[in-house]
């Protein structure tokens, strides 16, 4: 969510605002979450999560039926029957009242060898397995990073609600200064008017930075699977600076993108080598047994047949389709081995860009601190000026302004430089 930090350009823009002062959230607000809960819950209910975990059972699934193709198929059998007229056995001149039948059988087939075909299977199946939960850590990072740019986001807008509230109280004072001074004559009109329309000014930021905070609130509310406004604990403890030195080096082949795409293209070399299998014979061993009964008046016959069959099977011709398959499986595997090689260009470009947007934006922090403890101190010697009246309102307003702009960099900093740690640990796949 983007911070709307140019709200406060209204602090020195010209209108009076005709809005009496906004009411401060009340105490008793929207319940409160801290990062490592709001994680917690995103992970269980975000959609992208149980599409991810769904993928990885699939695929544990499609592993075993790999390992089963080495196993025998089995099927069972049983049925009975009664006809319903007699019959005449013209053998022994007798009349056959009806008889019931009864039948089962048991069959069982195991292919010896199918050219390899089983073994590059398993392999493939597998791979996709590596794939799916390199795709389920990664996805589990990213869904952290949209947790915690929500939760950092309306951070933010907590503290920068929190900077036009203490710029509204400063120009209640002012207005109220320059009120005083032109009862007494120590002020012009135009004094008055210019603290009215700067007062009217910081009303109307503290409506925009209130309806910011309802947004951010609203969209972390959505992100955890809440209804409503959930508010984010205050954390003023910022991490330091991590050692990027090694980073680059040893992270690119690590990152679950990469493994994932790794994963992929050896899934997609197994079907490769499946695909010629195909130009090679299946020897199968099967075995049969079968059962008949049949029963009827004082008689009884029974039948009984047990078989075995050892078969070989070749395909001389097909109408190209073995050709075809082997053609799409060299096609997947040229892509799969294009993109794992983007994949891990990409990882390394993206993990270079944040690792110097983190470096700044670290440092960029500091530069925004000292920016506020001078703008503070620009503002007091200026309010001390002008009640001694050496001092212009203008340039109080000057200084106000400044020192709001200073705290709203400041606290724009702090979110990028906790947004940019989070993209790191997302694409490497660890907390930095």
């Amino acid at each position: 969510m983007r911070l709307r930090i140019g709200v406060f350009g209204f602090l020195v823009c010209g209108g009076i605002a005709q809005a009496q002062t906004p009411a401060v959230r009340p105490d008793s607000g929207p319940p409160t979450v801290t990062l490592a809960d709001a994680i917690q819950r995103s992970l269980q209910i975000q959609p992208a999560m149980v599409s991810a975990a769904g993928s990885q059972r699939t695929a544990a699934a499609a592993t075993t039926t790999a390992y089963g193709t080495f196993l025998p198929t089995i099927t069972a059998g049983w049925s009975a029957s009664k006809s319903s007229q007699a019959s005449f056995d013209r053998n022994r001149a007798v009349s056959i009242p009806p008889v019931w039948n009864y039948g089962y059988n048991l069959s069982a087939q195991v292919d010896l060898f199918d050219g390899l075909r089983r073994i590059w299977g398993v392999k493939s199946a597998r791979a996709v397995q590596d794939a799916a939960d390199a795709g389920y850590i990664s996805q589990r990072y990213v869904t952290e990073l949209q947790t915690k740019q929500a939760f950092f986001a309306a951070l933010a807008d907590q503290e920068l609600l929190r900077v036009a509230q203490a710029q509204l109280a400063r120009t209640e004072q002012e207005l109220k200064a320059a009120t005083d001074k032109l009862k007494f004559g120590a002020a012009t009109r135009a004094d008055s008017l210019t603290a009215a329309v700067d007062h009217g000014n910081a009303e109307v930021a503290l409506l925009q930075a209130q309806a910011n905070l309802v947004g951010a609130q609203a969209e972390l509310a959505r992100q955890i699977g809440m209804d409503g406004l959930v508010s984010p604990v205050p954390d003023s403890t910022v991490p330091s600076l991590p050692d990027t030195s090694g980073l680059l080096r040893k992270a690119v082949d690590n990152t679950p993108l990469v493994q994932q795409a790794d994963a992929q293209l050896t899934a997609a070399r197994a079907n490769v080598l499946s695909a010629r299998s195909q130009y090679l014979p299946t020897f199968r061993l099967s075995f049969g047994d079968n059962r008949n009964d049949t029963t009827f008046g004082g008689g009884f016959i029974h039948h009984h047949v047990t078989n075995w069959t050892f078969s070989a099977s070749l395909p001389l011709f097909n109408g190209f389709t073995r050709e075809q398959s082997q053609v799409s499986s060299n096609v997947s595997r040229d892509i799969a081995a294009a993109t794992a090689a983007d994949t891990r260009r990409n990882v390394a470009a993206q993990l270079a860009q944040q690792v110097a947007a983190l470096v700044a934006a670290y440092h960029q922090m500091d530069i925004a601190q000292a920016n506020q403890a001078s703008a503070t101190e620009a503002l007091r010697v200026q309010q001390q000026r002008y009640a001694a009246g050496a001092g212009l309102l203008l340039d109080l307003l000057t200084a106000q302004a400044n020192l709001t702009q200073a705290e709203a960099t400041l606290i724009q900093a702090r979110f990028t430089y906790r947004t940019t740690r989070a993209t790191i640990e997302s694409l490497v796949g660890k907390e930095l």
